[in-house]
């Protein structure tokens, strides 16, 4: 078996800026790894997987580094394959279709990179071999409420075989409950099924189409046409799922690795010790990081390599990247702090919290857009970027600031260019 991971590329993920612009999407660090990592490090999980292809635009140079590290901690083959141009979610597993079947692999995983949960990869693997035989294709489902589930791949199902009987891109009309959560298992038929998909495309194709003829995406050009053909069917999941598409989605998956961590990792996270910091609920901390022992941190908090925490400070449901300072008395709340920033003393930097409806077993994260329909900034956390100077007690309160700024002013429902 292999597994294929869809990293994309600096043309999407815009909604993720300004974390983007100095480290890809795929490799900010969630829960103190690189967001792909946690996919790779499930993907070792099952023993038949021999091989992970990470397929996207980003520079081969830009990945090198971090592929490398994989292949040496997880002692697995970790290719990294460069599309010539976007080509969409199924377009790229098909122009790499002679690498992915390379070795005559019986079947093969796809992951979306942004995608946090607690990826069930052996359990949808044993669902392959014994519903289908490990013949057909299997999609990863996941329940949303009827509003939130018009905004993804609405899958209706056969409640006894799990064979979908229609599959919908972002419905105008409720579906069904039933998601796509972004991971699939295919066998070699599928290329059969996009190359009669690549021609349609190519007979259709003008010159006023916006997008490259060869770019092709699951859910419009492949799931849809599977709906009531046997060929597909929904292994629905337990547990945490969200879709990391801006930094409100990053923070919150960052908690949820976290509490992952009490039960796969328990050594990551930080407790109470004689002479250390006071730490309250989930917190993960480098070795290298500088905390004084009257600071209080928690719940829900990763410090990065080499930051700096000084004396009273209060940091709680954030990331801290690497190198920051936070100076005395410094207050952080649902927020992002980016690499090599500054905070003064008495600094507050707080966001709104990204919490999902507790009334509603079925809610997500929302991920809607920066700004409201009256054009004003909507309610999320704070996100400083890297480099940032804040000075002595000043407030950020709900905004986005870009890379290498100096804050000498109070800043609220702003963004800072």
């Amino acid at each position: 078996m292999k597994a294929v991971i869809l990293v994309g590329g600096p043309h999407v993920g815009t909604r993720f800026r300004p974390l983007s612009l100095e480290v890809p999407k795929p490799l900010f660090p969630i829960a103190g790894s690189p967001m792909i990592h946690h996919i790779i490090e499930t993907c070792t999980k099952l023993k038949e997987i021999s091989e992970i292809l990470l397929l996207g635009t980003y520079p081969v140079a830009t990945m090198a580094k971090f592929v490398k590290e994989m292949q040496e901690e997880y002692n697995i083959t970790i290719r990294y394959l460069q599309e010539y141009t976007p080509l969409g979610t199924a377009g790229g597993l098909y122009h790499f279709r002679d690498q992915i079947q390379r070795g005559n692999p019986s079947a093969f995983f796809v992951f979306n990179c942004d995608v946090c949960c607690e990826f069930p990869v052996v359990e949808m693997r044993k669902f392959h071999l014994e519903t289908t035989k490990g013949e057909q294709f299997v999609i990863l489902g996941t329940q949303a409420n009827e509003t939130q589930a018009l905004s993804y791949g609405c899958i209706a199902e056969n409640p006894d075989t799990h064979e979908v009987l229609h599959y919908v891109e972002k419905p105008e009309t409720f579906i069904s409950n039933v998601i796509n959560a972004g991971v699939f298992l295919f066998t070699s038929k599928v290329f059969n099924l996009l190359a009669q998909v690549f021609e349609n495309t190519m007979e259709t194709a003008t010159g006023t189409r916006l997008r490259h003829t060869d770019a092709m995406d699951l859910g419009t050009d492949l799931l849809r046409g599977l709906g009531g053909t046997g060929q597909l069917y929904v292994y629905q999941m337990k547990g945490f799922w969200c879709q990391v598409k801006n930094a409100g989605s990053a923070l919150y998956a960052n908690n949820l690795y976290l509490s992952q961590y009490r039960t796969l990792h328990p050594t990551l996270l930080a407790c109470n010790t004689q002479g250390g910091p006071r730490i309250i609920g989930d917190v993960m901390i480098h070795p290298s990081a500088q905390i004084h022992p009257s600071a209080v941190l928690g719940p829900n908090v990763y410090v990065g390599m080499n930051v700096v925490i000084r004396a009273g400070a209060r940091v709680r449901e954030a990331i801290i990247l690497d190198r920051a300072e936070i100076k005395d008395h410094c207050c952080i709340l649902h927020s992002i702090i980016g690499w090599d920033c500054i905070l003064g003393a008495w600094s507050r930097i707080e966001g709104y919290p990204s919490n999902l409806n507790p009334n509603d077993p079925l809610a997500h994260l929302s991920t809607e857009s920066l700004f409201n329909d009256d054009g004003r900034l909507n309610p999320s956390i704070t996100v400083i970027g890297e480099g940032v100077i804040v000075h002595p007690e000043l407030m950020v309160l709900n905004s986005i600031v870009l890379p290498h700024k100096d804050l000498t002013a109070n800043v609220k429902n702003q963004i800072i260019l």
